[in-house]
């Protein structure tokens, strides 16, 4: 076996605008089987545009599973379904690439961890900026001795949601936490080297109705070891931006459009020299690296980086900064030691993907 076959379990925005596309760009170990949905029109659109013989509705999950055509499965579904099919497949060991966040609870991420250990199947939560190249050149500075010791973390993550959305059901797991917030906690963890162990977070909305069931914004602080802190905010409802800053002994670094995977971004690198150096990173493809770098870990039998815990260790944190916001109280978290990190060894640069084409779905934000 030298190719990977992959159903794509749940055909909403994201699998339409760039897993789907990600699959052109990686040919070499990764080849798109069947796709899984409840929508009959997507299925046969779909089907028909990328070339996919084998679909299933969401009840025929099984057959998909235990029918010997797929490897693996890329899930793509609202948040608080990626337990249940994530783990019907690590039980039926076909291997599981989750879009993050991996679950909405702690709990059912320990469940889906203990699934992949117990039965063999590979696990990896789905951080496509683990792959990207500004941000791992961010994180090889951030460790160079270049700018000293790093000290402080910043970001602000935003964009307006559109009223209806998914994102902004509880029931399906959203929030700008589970949305946004994600990658600012990721992005501090992996400059830092290091968890956070105590979080205080304060959640706010006004009066727009498209936040009757989830928050506009949350405010978040992360102490981590040595003194250092994380601070960010988080909001569906302003206008788009997206940036971290680290500050560190001798400079900081600046990385704007530090989450986008739709624009291009650029670094920023200050020394207490007062030199200043910029770098850009155009658009390229950060989908197709993840599906890449999952089908070599399968072919080789290798533990993927972001893997399950991975996973596990931002929802405990996101569980804590909820129940920070809802208590007005810090709290501790016991997140253990990771000894694995993201590197520019795990850099897999694929050009921009072209225009997908987009079957009853629309964009998030307006």
């Amino acid at each position: 076996m030298n190719k990977i076959r992959y159903a794509v379990v749940g055909l909403g925005h994201i699998a339409q605008a760039a897993v789907l596309p990600a699959f052109a760009h990686a040919r070499r170990n990764s080849e798109l089987t069947a796709f899984v949905s409840g929508d009959p029109e997507k299925l046969d659109k779909l089907a028909r545009e990328y070339g996919v013989r084998h679909s299933f509705g969401y009840d025929e999950y099984e057959a998909c599973l235990a029918g010997g055509l797929v490897d693996a499965v890329y899930i793509a579904l609202p948040n608080s379904r990626h337990r249940e099919f994530a783990q019907r497949a690590l039980e039926a060991g076909v291997h599981v690439l989750c879009e993050k966040p991996l679950t909405t609870t702690a709990k059912d991420a320990e469940a889906l961890v203990a699934a992949s250990e117990r039965g063999g199947a590979r696990l990896m939560t789905a951080y496509r900026l683990h792959f990207e190249r500004a941000n791992l050149e961010a994180a090889r500075l951030a460790h160079s001795g270049e700018l000293g010791e790093p000290r402080f973390f910043s970001s602000s993550f935003a964009l307006q949601l559109q009223e209806g959305n998914i994102r902004s059901d509880r029931e399906l797991g959203g929030g700008p936490l589970f949305d946004l917030g994600i990658y600012c906690i990721n992005a501090a963890r992996y400059l830092f080297r290091e968890e956070p162990y105590e979080v205080f977070a304060w959640s706010s909305s006004g009066k727009d109705r498209r936040f009757a069931e989830v928050e506009e914004m949350t405010s978040a602080i992360l102490r981590f070891g040595d003194g250092k802190l994380a601070q960010f905010t988080c909001s569906f409802g302003a206008a788009p931006l997206g940036w971290y800053q680290l500050a560190c002994t001798k400079g900081s670094l600046r990385l704007e459009n530090a989450y986008e995977y739709a624009e291009g971004s650029e670094l920023e690198v200050a020394l207490e020299s007062g030199k200043t150096r910029r770098r850009s990173f155009p658009v390229r493809d950060q989908f197709a690296p993840e599906l890449l770098y999952f089908s070599d870990c399968v072919l080789k039998d290798r533990r993927p980086e972001p893997d399950g815990r991975e996973g596990l260790i931002d929802v405990r944190i996101i569980e804590a900064l909820r129940e920070s916001a809802r208590t007005g109280r810090p709290m501790r978290t016991a997140l253990g030691r990771r000894h694995r990190r993201p590197t520019l060894r795990q850099e897999h640069h694929r050009p921009k993907p072209g225009k997908a084409p987009l079957v009853g779905v629309h964009a998030s934000s307006r």
